[in-house]
């Protein structure tokens, strides 16, 4: 049995889509087999998306299984991706995307793909981590790092260079430590000039670095602008794919705006796990 996909990247974060309506028996499974890079078709994970054209603006209801087989609530450069997907099919501009962490706007504009991003928090509680207050500039496995919660949890630690850091071998005690009960992702950060940042993100589910996270790019805009570290918007922030830009809305919610490319659409054959281009 073969499964259609379509392969869409934002600012380097990668991921297949497949229509939901698609029968996937077992969507952990595939995603495991068909994100590996050496054997697989290669993606930091798989986006299920179910279009409801009725409204207006068009609905897409969006769920994300991570390498790991894990799902994952919200993902900014997925949202955006999951938008440009639905955009084409039903030759709109906006569009509203259904997550697990929320309902978002996504609309077409001239920096890309800008999506509504929710309001960040610090509470303890919507991260979560096991703190009585919010955590800003702690150690925390020997890393000084602030949480926030940008519809997934991340620890940011702001460095001299980004570039400096061996991430693989500090963010993963991070990444598990006993005070992020479902763990966190763990986001580097580094001033570039002109209030805008670099960025390097570990990300939970996939259990390595991306060369883009969405929310990433958001926690460090969020965590910045709270430790008074810039007072721009929008906020650049540059991870090693590309650009994303992060503003604040009249509302005081957070937006993402980047890029979005169609890579190329292809099959998976869900029975033997090989797949074609």
């Amino acid at each position: 049995m073969t499964v259609p996909f379509q392969k869409y990247h934002g600012t380097g974060n990668d991921f297949l889509i497949i229509h939901a309506a698609e029968y996937v028996p077992d969507r952990a499974a595939l995603a495991k087999r068909e994100c590996d890079r050496d054997t697989g078709v290669g993606a930091d994970g798989i986006l299920y998306l179910a279009l409801e054209e009725d409204f207006n603006p068009p609905r897409v209801v969006m769920t994300l299984v991570q390498p790991d087989g894990s799902t994952a609530p919200m993902c900014g450069n997925g949202a955006r991706c999951a938008a440009e997907w639905a955009m084409q099919r039903t030759d709109t501009d906006s569009v509203m995307i259904d997550t697990q962490a929320g309902t978002l706007r996504a609309d077409r504009t001239a920096d890309g793909i800008t999506v509504e991003m929710g309001s960040p928090t610090f509470a303890p509680e919507d991260i979560p981590v096991d703190a009585d207050e919010p955590v800003f500039e702690e150690s925390i496995e020997g890393l000084e790092v602030s949480v926030v919660n940008t519809g997934v949890p991340h620890a940011v630690a702001f460095v001299d260079d980004v570039g400096d850091v061996d991430l693989e071998e500090i963010a993963p005690p991070v990444r598990h430590a006993d005070v992020f009960p479902k763990g966190t992702n763990v986001t580097i950060a580094s001033p570039d000039g002109d209030g805008s940042f670099r960025q390097r993100t570990y990300e939970r589910g996939v259990e390595g670095e991306t060369d883009s996270c969405g929310t990433g790019a958001v926690a460090i805009a969020v965590v910045a602008r709270r430790l008074g570290l810039t007072d721009a918007d929008p906020v650049a922030v540059s991870p090693p794919g590309g650009e994303l830009n992060v503003s604040f809305n009249d509302r005081g919610r957070a937006t993402l705006a980047g890029p979005v490319e169609h890579e190329f659409d292809g099959e998976v054959v869900d029975a033997i796990g090989t797949a074609e281009q």
